[in-house]
């Protein structure tokens, strides 16, 4: 039996290759249902990050791809999709979204939104769990009473609610921020990991 692995947003990569030239054609996201859709329709579909919804690839440009096979990686967090192109598969009229050499002139672009950063803000609080840092006002509070913690995420929390009640939007992402820090610093002081969150919320989301 196949087992894929989703990300904490419940998404596995998929690459999707020309069935008969074997041309890599694009790279797209999926999820549990747009799988399901794509092995019951034959045609394939993803899930769009962008718009938060199912993809149904060539429903607004024609340009559809009729699933012929797929195949999972042995890491089971990649999956190969072969299908058969009625059309260019890219949005630019390309045949394939690969287009551009990768050279010396490759500038880099680094996208960092979204639960990666709140990934790269949980690993600095555990790093400064275990290795404390003098200077460090992270480190300060996991070494003091876990109540002043606590304390602060009440704080923030009320400082959150206040801004929200108020309409102050500006306001409130930044005290959000504040509260996401505090609440993740608690969560390190308690054992928590992020990924006992993410599966608390899949659940929630399944239900």
């Amino acid at each position: 039996m196949n087992v894929i692995k989703l990300d904490d947003q419940g998404l596995v990569p998929a690459v999707v290759q020309h069935v008969d030239t074997g041309d890599v054609l694009m790279l797209a996201y999926m999820n549990s249902d747009s799988i399901r859709k794509t092995l019951e329709t034959g045609d394939v579909w993803f899930y769009s990050r962008s718009r938060n919804k199912l993809w149904h690839k060539g429903e607004i440009s024609g340009n559809y791809l009729r699933y012929r096979s797929g195949t999972v990686d042995c890491d089971g967090d990649t999956i190969l999709i072969r299908a058969l192109p009625e059309g260019p598969t890219c949005h630019t009229g390309s045949n394939s979204c690969f287009q551009r050499d990768l050279g010396n002139e490759t500038e880099f672009d680094f996208n960092n939104s979204g639960s990666g950063v709140l990934q790269e803000l949980f690993d600095v609080i555990q790093e400064r769990k275990k290795t404390p840092n003098s200077s460090s006002y992270t480190s300060s509070l996991l070494e003091g009473d876990v109540n002043r913690i606590a304390q602060k995420v009440v704080e923030e929390a009320g400082e959150v609610a206040l801004a929200g009640a108020t309409g102050r939007s500006k306001e409130m992402a930044e005290e959000m921020g504040d509260l996401l820090y505090h609440a993740f610093v608690l969560m390190a002081a308690n054992e928590i990991n992020l990924e006992d969150v993410w599966s608390v919320l899949q659940d929630r989301r399944s239900g």
